[in-house]
């Protein structure tokens, strides 16, 4: 019901931001205008009293967070990966909401366990820990199977957690709409559509079962990768609240003493991370989309292990071709065919200046080269990015949104590892190798192959398909059917009772 009363839910965000001390210490990491923190601090304040309390041992923006429920957590996670962007003490503080969250009882997790498997929690484990980690959808427990004598790590859902997540996207689906009706100069951006590619991504991370099959799909497109593992998962004891998987044993990607501790060479692990997403983007077009420390490990013998793979991506061929000659352009610093493939894939207006569009990616790409990351601020080149594409005119893609935010992830990733890392000497190589392998010759030879094959399957209907097409181009399409007149005043009257009847069913529901 996305009504009014969402007015309510967006206020109390604002309040609770207010009561826990977490809006003046946001809005002074993320480097907002004085106007704006004005205005924000002006909104917030008379309403600060209706805020959410939040947990007072919690650091202000975290305790704000967790408070306001699992899609605001979600959005945290992100951000926790950006110290470049929210500041190295932000970023620290909310690093606990990617596997520190408060762990529901153990009791209400074997409850629910022995619900979707149909069998009591001691007839399918000899052991069942308390939790080892919590996140904001699911916590984990570590298990040894009775039959096998195996660890496994036993993934359960949060009691309640769908409904929980529907009232905030509710919230975010009102406020999207909001935006595009009384700031239209937004509605390029697609706020509406960003919202439900969000949802559709997030709930599938409610469905266990689905997150199995990523898994699986997962680990076999990455089996030779070098360095790198996916827990695979125990079909028979997976279900749609419950998952087992293989216990992956290793250091939280996020424990960056401990790590060198361990001896693992950091520079080499953040390369890793990095290359590894960008081969599992462009060489198959599925790639984890939630990259974020609390979701990765690395093995004694310095292997990265992923796991957690409720949110996925995946984009086609043409746009990974797309996508590959962009980073190509940059690496290369060949702004004018940078521009060039944005218009050739359509993601800026044909009727703007292409020479000045390039001009515009230069200053984008031109402070990155020569520069390590200490030195350029991620949030000013976001800046930046927005007024350009606001400028050109350039629509939201929704089918790489995804892949952008997890990009971002990644490099915070990769970057809190080694801060002088250069991402894009980093990504040259994998770029490279994919362009060479896909926009080459054998590229074209293979997808003649592919189009012959097509053509092959629709081989016998092509002779009456082209004469359909000439005598349509020759004679004009055929005169639509004249419309029924008798009862059209009732048919509409009908059809609005019967629209009426769905909303009203709607809301009631």
């Amino acid at each position: 019901m996305r009504g009014p009363h969402n007015i309510w839910r967006l206020i109390r965000t604002g309040a609770t931001f207010e009561r826990t001390g977490a809006m003046s210490v946001a809005l002074e990491a993320m480097e907002a205008p004085p106007r704006l923190r004005l205005v924000a601090r002006i909104i917030g304040w008379p309403f600060k009293w209706l805020g959410y309390k939040g947990d007072p041992a919690l650091p202000p923006v975290t305790r704000a967070i967790t408070a306001l429920g699992p899609a605001y957590i979600k959005f945290g996670q992100v951000l926790s990966t950006r110290p470049d962007v929210v500041g190295e003490d932000l970023a620290n503080q909310l690093r606990v909401l990617q596997d520190k969250l408060p762990p529901f009882d153990t009791a209400l997790a074997k409850a629910a366990i022995a619900e979707e498997l149909g069998r009591p929690v001691g007839e399918i484990f000899t052991t069942f820990s308390e939790p080892v980690a919590a996140a904001s959808i699911a916590q984990v427990h570590s298990a040894v199977l009775a039959g096998t004598g195996e660890t496994v790590a036993v993934k359960v859902l949060r009691p309640g957690i769908e409904r929980a997540f529907r009232r905030d996207l509710d919230a975010f689906h009102f406020a999207a709409g909001m935006i595009e009706r009384l700031l239209p100069g937004t509605r390029r951006l697609k706020p509406t559509e960003v919202v439900s590619h969000f949802e559709q991504t997030v709930l599938g991370e409610l469905d266990l079962r689905l997150e199995a099959a990523a898994a699986s799909q997962f680990a076999a497109n990455t089996a030779r990768d070098a360095h790198f593992r996916v827990p695979a998962p125990v079909w028979a004891l997976s279900g749609r609240t419950v998952m087992v998987m293989d216990w992956a044993e290793g250091t939280a990607m996020g424990d960056v003493p401990a790590l060198r501790a361990a001896g693992h060479d950091l520079v080499a692990l953040s390369e890793r991370v990095l290359q590894l997403f960008l081969s599992h983007a462009l060489r198959d077009g599925y790639f984890h989309a939630d990259m974020h420390q609390g979701n990765l490990k690395v093995a004694a013998n310095g292997d990265v292990i992923a796991y957690d793979f409720g949110i996925m991506g995946q984009i086609d061929e043409y746009t990974r071709r797309v996508y590959a000659e962009i980073l190509m352009g940059f690496i290369r610093r060949d702004y004018r065919r940078v521009a060039e493939v944005h218009f050739e894939a359509g993601y800026v207006p044909a009727d703007r200046d292409v020479n000045a569009f390039a001009l515009a990616l230069r200053a984008v790409g031109e402070p990155i080269f020569g520069m390590n990351a200490t030195q350029i601020s991620m949030a000013k080149l976001l800046a930046y990015l927005f007024e350009v594409t606001e400028r050109f005119g350039m629509q939201t893609r929704t089918e790489l949104i995804l892949l952008q935010r997890t990009m971002v992830v990644v490099e915070g990733v990769s970057r809190s590892l080694n801060p002088a890392m250069n991402m894009w000497e980093v990504a040259r190589p994998v770029v490279e190798t994919y362009i060479r392998e896909n926009l080459g010759p054998r590229a074209a030879l293979r997808d003649l192959k592919r189009t012959a094959l097509v053509l092959g399957h629709f081989g016998p209907r092509m002779p009456a398909l082209l004469q359909e097409l000439i005598e349509r181009r020759v004679n004009g399409p055929a005169p639509a059917p004249a419309p029924e007149r008798r009862h059209n005043g009732w048919l509409a009257l009908g059809g609005l009772a019967a629209f009426a009847l769905g909303l009203i069913a709607a809301q009631v529901l």
